[in-house]
């Protein structure tokens, strides 16, 4: 039976929610054994991103305490979708389905029997997908999906109030590391996949102990990531606005001529100057999203290893 589960953990100085964390899935992991949905040798991978507290020293210790729990550190931080795709693919060989979360419990450990369910009725890619949003400030919730709507509108399918809290079969994981870009958004990529594909809809909690490792500034540079490394909408928008504003400065020509030749003053210097600052603004950003995709293709023409593993501890691999 292909029920053996690893459920993937990033982590970033996670100390003080990490105990708790372990707790709860350690709970989830023994209620699934017993029901006969999963494998006994089901594991809880947790992925210490280069973390400068103590949490890779309390992932030693939970391994050391238990056997399902297995640990992987990073050589140095190298960001979440990174640190995510590094415990995925430790799995890959291990593992008949993944479900990856964050440490910070505000992803309900309960969807896990839900997406588990899906996958044994043949689904390979069950996506957790946030039901509402009340618990949210008003900025954050406007600003969250405002992000959904602009991402998709450039081109880049990704799946409405969905993170990454998802399930994926073997098969879908070893399709997903065909990719070998280093610019990774996995939010736009698994949808590219193509497999049967179905949705849990959970309430997303508050974070039980730290702060938040997705900031505005983190989620617009996301956004900018996955716009960049997997739609060429914005060049696009270049060209479309390029040939607008030639055609509005032929339309402005036709218009001084006309107004010369009826012997009225040539418009005021103020909007031709305003009209200089519009196309200077709309320069200034066309070569920032050229600078941009040209950034992108240096550093994926150098192809350079995505991350290394400076330690591994699963106990599948100690015997």
């Amino acid at each position: 039976m292909n029920d053996l589960l690893y459920i993937v953990v990033p982590c970033y100085n996670e100390e003080e929610v990490l105990p708790e964390t372990s707790k709860r899935l350690k709970i989830k992991m023994a209620t699934l054994v017993s029901a006969g949905k999963i494998s006994s040798k089901s594991r809880v991978l947790f992925v210490d991103d280069g973390s400068k507290d103590k949490t890779w020293d309390i992932i030693e210790q939970l391994h050391k305490t238990d056997s399902v729990f297995s640990g992987l550190r990073l050589s140095r931080n190298r960001g979440h979708q990174n640190a995510l795709l590094a415990g995925l693919l430790s799995a890959k060989e291990k593992a008949d389905m993944t479900i990856s979360m964050d440490a910070d419990l505000q992803d309900d450990i309960d969807a896990v029997d839900e997406m588990v369910d899906k996958y044994l009725d043949g689904c390979e890619v069950v996506y957790g997908v946030r039901s509402k949003r009340d618990t949210d400030t008003f900025f954050k919730r406007t600003t969250a999906e405002g992000y959904y709507k602009v991402i998709n509108a450039m081109g880049v399918e990704v799946v409405f109030n969905h993170a990454d809290y998802r399930l994926l079969s073997r098969r879908a994981l070893e399709s997903l590391a065909e990719y070998g870009e280093s610019n990774l958004f996995l939010r736009g990529i698994i949808p590219m996949l193509g497999y049967k594909s179905d949705v849990v809809t959970y309430e997303r909690g508050e974070r039980f102990a730290g702060e938040s490792k997705y900031p505005l500034g983190k989620m617009l540079g996301l956004a900018v990531d996955g716009i960049t490394s997997l739609s060429i909408k914005p060049l696009r928008f270049i060209l479309a606005m390029g040939i607008f504003m030639l055609m509005l400065t032929m339309a402005l020509f036709v218009a001084f001529l006309i107004r010369h030749f009826m012997g009225y003053t040539i418009f005021s210097w103020k909007i031709v100057t305003l009209f200089i600052l519009f196309v200077g603004s709309l320069i200034l950003m066309a070569l920032g999203i050229l600078g941009e995709y040209s950034g992108k293709t240096y550093l994926e023409s150098k192809n350079r290893p995505r991350y290394f593993i400076r330690e591994l501890l699963d106990t599948d691999e100690e015997k």
